[in-house]
């Protein structure tokens, strides 16, 4: 293996431990997103795309290059000269071995590349929707610690309001009571002052009869006088004349 596909092996080895590390399910995404805001990332980041281009291109080169050699081992001119001669038929299955080797650890380098990014991001977007479902969460806790007190605050206003209303049916039962009263007590009052309004008319009826009655007296007195007073001058007449 010469040295360029000695570099891919070990990439592809590399690859292969950081998803198997990637995926493993103890360690949560929220922990992977901590770990990808480490200041040495951020210090990175301006380079990440150029080197995941970079790479992309590299094993993209590679893998054409290992579907070329294999295209060329297994092509019908070189079997047809390998079955000629022994030698050359070893050469050139472990030509072509060594060249389906390459093609499979390129391909497959180039795969997991793309699969470490997608996982970066997919566990980045995971963090995120935890944090957001988290948030949501605790809002919808929040709302229905609302609600619970709304409902508490609508129950004692309603506690409240019935309340007032037993202190208002009472009172306008009290209120009913007294004006029955009070009406009652207007009727005896009118009642009342029908009587003194009778009483006052018997009394003014009487002292209309009483002056009358003394009118009467003092007439009577007056006939008396006149009539003694004529009895007088009847008896003087009397007296003369014999």
């Amino acid at each position: 293996m010469t040295l360029q596909w000695t570099v891919v092996a070990f990439f592809l080895y590399a690859e292969i431990a950081v998803n198997l590390i990637l995926c493993v399910p103890l360690i949560s995404a929220q922990r992977w997103r901590s770990v990808f805001n480490w200041r040495i990332w951020k210090w990175l980041s301006p380079y990440w795309n150029k080197c995941f281009f970079t790479m992309i291109m590299v094993l993209v080169v590679l893998f054409l290059d290992a579907t070329r050699e294999v295209h060329k081992y297994s092509s019908p001119e070189p079997m047809r000269e390998a079955t000629a001669n022994s030698n050359l038929s070893d050469h050139l299955h472990m030509r072509l071995f060594r060249a389906q080797r390459n093609l499979y650890i390129s391909g497959f380098s180039l795969f997991l590349w793309l699969v470490i990014r997608r996982v970066i991001i997919l566990l980045n977007q995971v963090a995120g929707w935890v944090e957001n479902n988290a948030g949501l969460q605790a809002q919808m806790e929040n709302a229905a610690k609302a609600v619970k007190q709304h409902q508490e605050h609508n129950r004692v206003l309603k506690q409240t309001l019935l309340d007032e209303e037993k202190v208002i049916s009472e009172n306008n039962q009290q209120l009913k009571l007294e004006v029955e009263s009070l009406s009652s007590q207007l009727k005896m009052a009118e009642e009342v002052l029908l009587v003194c309004a009778a009483v006052h008319k018997s009394h003014a009826e009487v002292e209309a009869m009483s002056r009358q009655a003394k009118g009467l007296a003092q007439e009577y007195e007056r006939l008396l006088t006149e009539h003694h007073q004529l009895q007088n001058l009847q008896s003087a007449t009397d007296k003369k004349i014999q």
